[in-house]
């Protein structure tokens, strides 16, 4: 007989603010112990240094946690210009200085749209890539040299899109950015990429993100209001700040309604046809006397569901 979960099985996706000094998974394990959760996983860790935009995902949720991984990013970020640092951010060590040329808004634009688009990176060494199963970042501090470190860097040389970059704000040795990315973008080496453009070489001083998927800086709420909702009113109170599962979906993908019976089968395993022949990618719904549920999100092949990923559900009732 296998061991009884610990916590309460809820289920839904918190969009919290992460906030500066706590890892990721810091604030994952918090949160999961607020909610007196059995199961949460994050969707994208932020570096300790970075807050902003962090979905978790609770119970059920957790199976659409490698969508939100893969979805597009927004951060805002300042790029201090005249150093370049060991890690890209604040925290590093200054290897080199430079002056800060005199620019317009014009020139700083004129750099800016070289890195629109399809985009080289190279991660920086500090970051939480792996090589041969280990951390980039271990690598990095177990001493090993400038060389060394950037042939290893190189080998994870990959190509990522800048959907948007925008100059909020300039002063004579910082500009503050807005970027849309693809998952996988790297902000400290894209602003390192713009510093060493300008010539003066530049690191991250501010970073926070926006936007991560469908979900937005409108919706976060901090670790302190978590908390002071968890003493005045509860696990009940912390429930109603979830967003539903569904709301990790795209809305592009098609809508599969499914009789009772039809979702009954797919629940079971058992093969259902669809007026579709082929789709890479639908949303499985059980829809009931005007009532929908979604119980999972799988493909079409041959006018046949292929389910992917199928939520532990309790159909409603007729």
């Amino acid at each position: 007989m296998g061991r009884k979960k610990k916590g309460r099985p809820v289920s839904g996706i918190l969009v919290l603010n992460k906030p500066l000094g706590l890892s990721s998974n810091q604030v994952l394990q918090k949160v999961k112990w607020l909610f007196q959760a059995q199961k949460a996983g994050h969707t994208g860790a932020l570096d300790p240094q970075a807050s902003g935009v962090l979905p978790i995902c609770l119970g059920e949720a957790t199976k659409f946690s490698q969508l939100l991984l893969d979805s597009d990013k927004g951060y805002d970020t300042t790029a201090k210009l005249g150093e370049i640092r060991s890690t890209g951010d604040a925290e590093g060590e200054v290897i080199k200085t430079a002056d800060v040329p005199e620019l317009s808004g014009a020139q700083v634009e004129a750099v800016l749209k070289n890195f629109r688009g399809d985009v080289v990176q190279v991660p920086p060494m500090f970051s939480a890539l792996k090589l041969d199963g280990k951390p980039l970042y271990e690598l990095a501090r177990n001493g090993m040299t400038a060389e060394e470190a950037q042939a290893i860097a190189e080998k994870k040389r990959r190509t990522i899109q800048i959907h948007e970059l925008t100059l909020n704000d300039q002063r004579s040795d910082e500009l503050d950015l807005s970027v849309r990315c693809s998952k996988g973008t790297y902000i400290r080496t894209l602003v390192e990429d713009i510093g060493n453009e300008i010539g003066s070489g530049a690191y991250v001083s501010m970073l926070h993100r926006t936007h991560s998927g469908p979900y937005h800086s409108g919706q976060m709420i901090t670790l302190e209001e978590l908390e002071t909702l968890a003493e005045e009113g509860g696990t009940e109170e912390l429930d109603k700040l979830l967003l539903p599962p569904e709301t990790a979906l795209p809305d592009s993908w098609p809508v599969i309604e499914l009789s009772r019976v039809e979702a009954e089968k797919i629940l079971q395993g058992q093969a259902v046809s669809t007026g579709l022949t082929e789709a890479p990618s639908v949303q499985l719904w059980a829809a009931e006397s005007g009532r929908k549920q979604l119980i999972g999100i799988g493909r079409i092949e041959r006018g046949g569901i292929r389910p992917q990923r199928l939520l532990q559900v309790s159909l409603l009732a007729d």
